[in-house]
């Protein structure tokens, strides 16, 4: 049996669904960090991190913010100021490196969590993709195929 009399505001807001928390980012994070943490945990399904993936997911964050950081300064040396006719090419070099390696640890970080596009692909497409002759086995690459002949 239900409740008797109207229904509250809360319960009227909830519509008796369970609330998922989105865990939330760590203290030591900065605020753009943790604006980063926020935005990759709301863009992935409720319960998608356990507790064991928040380092790297920290990590992820960090490196990301780096990045963009590390791409204002290249932005910036390339700019021509005023008084200053050479340009810094020492630097220049050293902040692209910066940049690859920056890049190349969001690139590990985002495959070992799952979060990059590939893994987020959903499998049951796979199986849609292939009745539809779109998926094409190794073995059969570069060959012409009639499926008529199968019957």
């Amino acid at each position: 049996m239900g409740t008797r009399g109207k229904k509250s505001m809360a319960e009227l807001m909830l519509d008796n669904k369970k609330v998922v928390e989105l865990p939330d980012a760590p203290y030591d994070l900065t605020d753009e960090e943790a604006d980063e943490w926020r935005a990759i945990v709301a863009a992935m399904p409720p319960k998608y991190f356990a507790r064991t993936h928040y380092p790297v997911l920290t990590q992820l964050c960090r490196h990301i913010v780096a990045a963009r950081r590390t791409a204002l300064l290249i932005e910036d040396t390339c700019k021509p100021k005023r008084g200053k006719a050479t340009f810094d090419t020492s630097l220049y070099i050293d902040l692209l490196a910066m940049q690859h390696q920056e890049t190349t640890s969001i690139v590990r970080l985002t495959r070992a969590m799952r979060l990059n596009h590939i893994s987020i692909y959903k499998a049951n497409n796979t199986g849609r993709l292939a009745a539809r002759g779109q998926i094409i086995a190794p073995w059969h690459r570069g060959k012409t195929i009639n499926h008529e002949d199968d019957e």
